[in-house]
């Protein structure tokens, strides 16, 4: 049996709490990842508050723009993974140009491809929304949600609403 010292063993623990905190942080996802970690012009949505670890997580950015933000097929970019086990999930999205964009998120709880009730969603600037704005589809305001982005990449949190009742709202 070999008998451990005590300096290797304060370095162990040493390096192993320089590690955990590294560890702990969330993988930047999706295909332009090293624009983000770059820190070019780019955005880098932090996504949090998942109901569920399951199905799949879809982040699309859009011109904010009154007409045609989030529109069918009017999106600029759009990324799609599997849902990660634990913790904030960050998408890198890239912009061609400074300027001022909106993100839209949406959690495919049951990974079919389909909007259904148990679907959770957030957008950029987390706005309060009602249950009755997405049955009458009105759109929050341009002001509440587009963000703008410059030459270096724009961190933009979003917290995931999802139905409960009559309301839409984070999991508590």
């Amino acid at each position: 049996m070999s008998k451990v010292t005590f300096p290797a063993t304060l370095g162990l623990v040493c390096a192993l709490g320089l590690a955990l905190p590294l560890a702990a942080q969330a993988t930047t996802l999706g295909p332009a990842a090293k624009r983000c970690d770059a820190n070019d012009s780019a955005v880098l949505v932090d996504v949090a508050g998942f109901k569920a670890r399951t199905g799949t997580l879809r982040v699309q950015i859009y011109a904010a723009n009154a007409k045609t933000y989030l529109e069918k097929k009017q999106w600029l970019d759009r990324v799609e993974v599997p849902v990660a086990k634990t913790g904030t999930m960050r998408i890198c999205l890239p912009v061609e140009r400074p300027g001022n964009y909106v993100v839209s998120v949406r959690h495919d709880i049951n990974g079919n491809g389909k909007s259904d009730r148990g679907d959770g969603g957030g957008l950029s600037g987390n706005p309060d929304m009602k249950l009755s704005d997405f049955i009458f589809k009105r759109k929050p305001s341009l002001a509440a949600t587009s963000v703008s982005v410059t030459t270096t990449t724009r961190r933009v949190p979003v917290t995931l609403n999802y139905v409960s009742g009559l309301s839409f709202d984070p999991v508590s």
